[in-house]
């Protein structure tokens, strides 16, 4: 069968290549990568929206139980990734696709197509803290790098279709195709040309239309709106640009102090509880807090207050004045970053933008609630509050032009453009100033394994020290004779000489330089010792090394040959010419 569906795909990219343009060929993968990552979208949010429902259906003060849902939804997902996707760390899905693209060819493995759409149902579904968003660009980046593995694509139109997948999704799950196009080019591809920028708007437009006609206009929110710019509040926005630049900084290193606290514990299953119990301690304080958050902004964003407080423990709606409300809502942006960070940090499936989004909202809203409650101005609560998402979207996704189309499309129109511009613009700067990269590429970058800035480190990086290795040196022994290193050199094509020692350790070279003025010497032939001719090699390479310290070691002992060893055994040699001849055809394939 396997065999039969084989063939028929040879015939079919055999009949694609004679009838079908690369160009044309391109555009048509592109759009089902959009259509897939689509229905990969669709499905992810309808059933956690389902499970969600499933599990509140009574009311929270009814039914109490509710806030232990999180630790079984962490549970659960930590045991699939485990025993069923063998995934050790779920971890940013983000870093595993900027990962994929610059140390493994673009090359995303099958099982990230669906395994991170069941895991992060069940952690944001039972009332985990973060996002669906994270999760499901790694689906729609699998799905885009298997179909292009499947039709033989190379790296760069892997990349891309990568690029396709993870703006499928986006323009999936808010029907907002432009942010979802601008989202894929800001965060996942580097340089995107127009011809680039074609297939990533077709995967953008066919995504959304799937979208549409599955769900209709049940997006996860929509907001008209009411009130209009008025640019004498500009100074306002100056300011709330600010306060969400830090509202990011402390999201991020609260994200980053937990989950290094979490790293501590060395059992997988104890952490997860640990975090879970934590996570519904917090819920039970402040039940804002629990799921995505989606209905809060739904709420805030409508003046209804009501619905903050309707699950809360210690607060009444009917008696709670504004002031408190204020201080009720700076408790909740506090409160969220700490639970989504557990969420994430102990090992749930789930992302940041949702809550993101969240912390922006609320942000937004208790700013100009505070301003007009000190009567300075009355300013638009609602505008604040999208105005405060796309400042704290850009601060933690390092996404700026995302975050303006996204709230753009959301609200139907471009009134708010230019507070929009004001505030990312303003809390990108805040938060680049502290925290140069974004949160997805820090690891990364710490690691020495993020080289997208540098095209030639970048086509290097591709490049595996294992696969470069000669090994048709004739080895000479360690008690050798100038007479048998002679005979060794007339059988052989290299001018270098490993001297191994009994254990297969490599103790020395010799090159033909070397005994060039001595090997016609018959008197010394049978007396010089090989160990009185060798030399040890400027440096050593060992075995699995990264191609970047192995370039440092070439430029640093000018070497052209340097030895590979692996636990102090000889294996074979790299040069600097195998190394420069492989990266030029890298560099020629990449721009095809």
């Amino acid at each position: 069968m396997a065999l039969g569906l084989s063939s028929k795909l040879e015939r079919a990219l055999t009949w694609r290549i004679r009838y079908i343009s690369e160009r044309n060929f391109v555009l048509i993968i592109s759009g089902i990568v959009g259509i897939v990552s689509g229905i990969a979208a669709v499905i992810l949010k309808e059933t956690v929206h389902f499970i969600n429902h499933l599990l509140t259906a009574q009311d929270f003060s009814e039914n109490y139980i509710q806030i232990f849902y999180p630790v079984v939804g962490l549970l659960l997902t930590v045991l699939l990734a485990k025993l069923l996707y063998r995934e050790e760390q779920l971890g940013h899905a983000i870093t595993d696709i900027l990962y994929s693209i610059s140390r493994k060819s673009s090359i995303i493995g099958k099982s990230k197509m669906y395994s991170r759409m069941v895991t992060s149902a069940f952690t944001v579904g039972f009332g985990g803290s973060a996002g669906l968003e994270s999760p499901v660009v790694l689906t729609g980046s699998a799905i885009g790098s298997n179909i292009a593995q499947v039709v033989n694509m190379n790296y760069k139109l892997r990349t891309l279709m990568i690029g396709c997948g993870t703006a499928g999704v986006i323009s999936a799950i808010f029907n907002a195709p432009i942010a979802g196009l601008i989202f894929s080019m800001e965060v996942i591809l580097i340089e995107v040309s127009l011809a680039s920028f074609i297939p990533l708007l077709v995967a953008s437009v066919s995504a959304t239309l799937v979208s549409i006609v599955l769900l209709g206009e049940d997006v996860l929110f929509s907001f008209k709106l009411v009130d209009t710019f008025n640019a004498f509040d500009t100074p306002l926005y100056i300011a709330l640009g600010i306060i969400c630049g830090f509202t990011s900084i402390y999201f991020l290193s609260i994200l980053h102090r937990i989950e290094q606290g979490f790293k501590k514990i060395k059992n997988d299953y104890t952490t997860v509880v640990v975090g879970g119990f934590m996570l519904s301690v917090i819920i039970l304080l402040v039940p804002a807090v629990y799921g995505e958050g989606y209905e809060v902004i739904k709420a805030l964003l409508n003046n209804k207050q009501e619905i903050l407080l309707q699950r809360s423990l210690f607060l009444d709606a009917n008696e709670v004045n504004d002031w408190v409300l204020v201080a009720y809502l700076i408790a909740i942006v506090f409160l969220k970053a700490i639970a989504s960070s557990i969420t994430v940090g102990c090992g749930g499936s789930g992302g940041t933008f949702a809550p993101s989004l969240f912390l922006g909202g609320v942000t937004g809203y208790a700013f100009a609630k505070l301003v007009n409650l000190s009567e300075l101005a009355y300013i638009s609560q609602s505008n604040f509050a999208l105005v405060g998402m796309c400042g704290v979207i850009c601060g933690v996704q390092y996404a700026p032009l995302s975050a303006i189309f996204l709230i753009a499309e959301l609200t139907g129109g471009y009134v708010l453009f230019i507070p929009l511009m004001i505030v990312s613009a303003i809390s990108f700067s805040t938060v680049s100033y502290f925290h140069p990269h974004s949160i997805y590429v820090r690891e990364l970058h710490n690691r020495g394994e993020y080289l997208a800035a540098d095209h030639d480190k970048k086509v290097l990086s591709n490049l595996n020290i294992n696969h470069l290795i000669e090994r048709d040196f004739k080895k000479v022994p360690q008690h050798a004779l100038l007479s048998d290193l002679i005979k060794i050199i007339s059988v052989s094509k290299r001018n270098i000489f490993p001297v191994i020692g009994a254990d297969e350790s490599l103790v020395g070279i010799v090159t033909l330089d070397d005994v060039r003025d001595i090997m016609f010497d018959n008197h010394k032939q049978d007396k010089v010792k090989i160990t009185s001719l060798m030399s040890l090699p400027p440096e050593f390479i060992e075995y699995n090394e990264s191609m970047e310290t192995v370039m440092h070691k070439f430029e640093t002992s000018q070497a052209w040959n340097l030895p590979v060893i692996q636990e102090g055994k000889y294996i074979g040699f790299v040069s600097k010419s195998r190394i420069f001849s492989v990266y030029r055809k890298q560099l020629i394939d990449q721009k095809k």
